[in-house]
């Protein structure tokens, strides 16, 4: 098998229509706009309709980055869906959107690794390509996370948003992969997680749907540690890994969970704020939709030229985190169709 090279060819999102603001939020919990936006940096988010489930936002975000890679469904090889919001516990979404996008019998599967997700997946997609067993594979972020979490709850309400964000990886002679970290610890699942439901405990019963243990819970402390601590740390490996130093970085992309998060670890990493994306403001925490969504934003500003240094790096339940170095390409003359 052929050792090739992998470049994204084009990126795409999609948000619902339906915004929860600060305000709206105001009305049912004990908070406030200044509140949440002086805490997390957000003012709004996105909400999907009841019958909008994950398998469709997905669908609008894929197509979009299909067109704007000049490809069709028909070029793609492989499906992949980061999500913990997925249509059904099973099959995957990925199979369903495979089908909705008129490829059903492509290679499908899901990756649930919350907030991390887009960075495992970008992972994963990548390599099926360089090692040469897909020439294209399409990656999708998608989550509906205002299907888990408690409204009731003002430590996680204000927090979550829906979105989708995907891209269109595909075989290159000049590769844009320049190195990853990957890691997990999972000694302490309670910290990040939905108490009910799985098979680590019974069944669900009506207790706990009147309890909403079905429902996201998060030890904010400790998951802002961890996150700003492995945020820098998984930065440094990856950058270590290529041959970088911070200072080659001329895009962070990171995962848009907390703005408090993101400064902090830039400040670590000597990154000024020009330098750092962000957009927690209009679309809250997609968990793995964040970093698509704000790539997609940054690629149709303009902002991205031939040959930057992107730096993916995000966190999440797991725990988990992650970091990607990428070599953005303009170019596709080099593509392998």
């Amino acid at each position: 098998m052929t050792q090739t090279g992998v470049r994204i060819a084009g990126v795409g999102h999609y948000v619902p229509d339906r915004i929860l603001t600060n305000a709206d939020l105001e009305r049912t919990l004990e908070t406030s706009d200044e509140w949440i936006q002086t805490r997390t940096g957000m003012r709004e988010r996105h909400i999907a309709a009841p019958d909008q489930p994950t398998s469709d936002i997905a669908l609008h975000a894929a197509l979009d980055a299909l067109g704007r890679a000049h490809r069709t469904a028909q070029d793609v090889e492989c499906v992949i869906v980061a999500t913990v919001t997925p249509d059904y516990p099973f099959p995957a979404t990925a199979c369903i959107l495979a089908d909705k996008l008129g490829i059903a019998g492509v290679a499908a599967f899901d990756i649930e690794i919350a907030c991390s997700g887009f960075i495992y997946g970008l992972t994963v997609a990548a390599g099926l390509v360089r090692s040469g067993i897909f020439k294209r594979v399409l990656l999708v972020g998608a989550e509906e996370l205002s299907r888990i979490v408690n409204y009731e709850d003002r430590s996680t309400a204000i927090l979550f948003g829906d979105g989708a964000g995907a891209v269109v990886l595909e075989a290159s002679e000049h590769d844009s992969f320049l190195a990853a970290e990957l890691g997990s610890d999972g000694s302490n699942p309670a910290s990040l997680c939905i108490p009910a439901g799985g098979t680590a405990t019974s069944p669900l019963t009506p207790e706990d749907l009147i309890a909403k243990r079905n429902t996201m819970v998060m030890n904010g402390r400790e998951v802002f540690r961890f996150a700003v601590t492995k945020m820098i740390e998984s930065t440094n490996i990856a950058l270590d890994r290529a041959g970088l130093a911070p200072s080659e970085i001329t895009w962070l992309i990171p995962h848009q969970a907390n703005r408090r998060i993101i400064e902090a670890a830039a400040k670590h990493l000597d990154m000024s704020a020009d330098r750092v994306i962000m957009n927690i403001d209009r679309y809250g925490n997609t968990s793995s939709a964040s970093i698509p969504i704000a790539l997609s934003e940054t690629e149709r500003d303009g902002k991205l030229k031939d040959g930057d240094i992107v730096l993916f790096v995000g966190f999440g339940g797991g725990l988990s985190w992650g970091a990607v170095a990428w070599r953005w390409s303009t170019n596709g003359n080099g593509s392998v169709n």
